[in-house]
């Protein structure tokens, strides 16, 4: 006779396996904090996002809401009910894709500013690397940039020049 306690779940009329309250509530836990990201996206962010329209009336509105205030809360509480009758797979991967690219575009924002360090701080070495990696740059104008860089951090003036270096770069390397 087996005495071990079965490990199958509970399943309810449709087959589907029963929940417990506190799957439940993780769940709408995950859902309000879903809401929460959808609230903080710009509104070009969320053109993004397939919502309808009863969707974004309810973000546009906790949009609105002073976040410190109880309505605020309970408009997320709203927005995550909205969330359960939704296809989540579609907006999941919407959101993802968001993050991925705002990723990527920090990224490369870091990448451009060591670059712009790097060409201020060893000069002619660094412009050459650069060149190898780039030959599209003008050799020219990156070192009359960087000679004015130096000559503005040694007189402790604003760094005009370096960000100038750093625009440069913004527009001719390619994420």
């Amino acid at each position: 006779m087996n005495t071990e306690p079965s490990h199958e779940p509970l399943l309810d009329e449709n087959g589907d396996p029963i929940k417990s309250k506190t799957q439940l509530k993780q769940e709408a836990e995950d859902l309000k904090k879903i809401g929460g990201i959808l609230v903080d996206l710009t509104p070009g962010q969320l053109n993004e996002i397939p919502l309808d329209d009863e969707l974004i009336d309810a973000i546009a509105l906790a949009q609105r809401i002073n976040k410190k205030k109880d309505g605020f809360r309970r408009q997320l509480q709203l927005i995550g009910k909205l969330l359960r009758s939704r296809d989540m797979a579609e907006i999941e991967s919407a959101i993802n894709k968001l993050r991925a690219h705002h990723l990527k575009s920090n990224t490369h924002f870091h990448l451009l500013e060591e670059l712009r360090d790097k060409i201020v701080d060893k000069g002619d070495s660094a412009i050459q690397e650069l060149l190898n990696e780039h030959p599209q740059l003008d050799r020219q104008k990156l070192r009359q940039m960087q000679r004015q860089a130096v000559k503005q951090r040694e007189t402790e003036k604003p760094p005009k020049a370096a960000r100038e270096i750093f625009q440069y770069l913004k527009q001719n390397i390619e994420e």
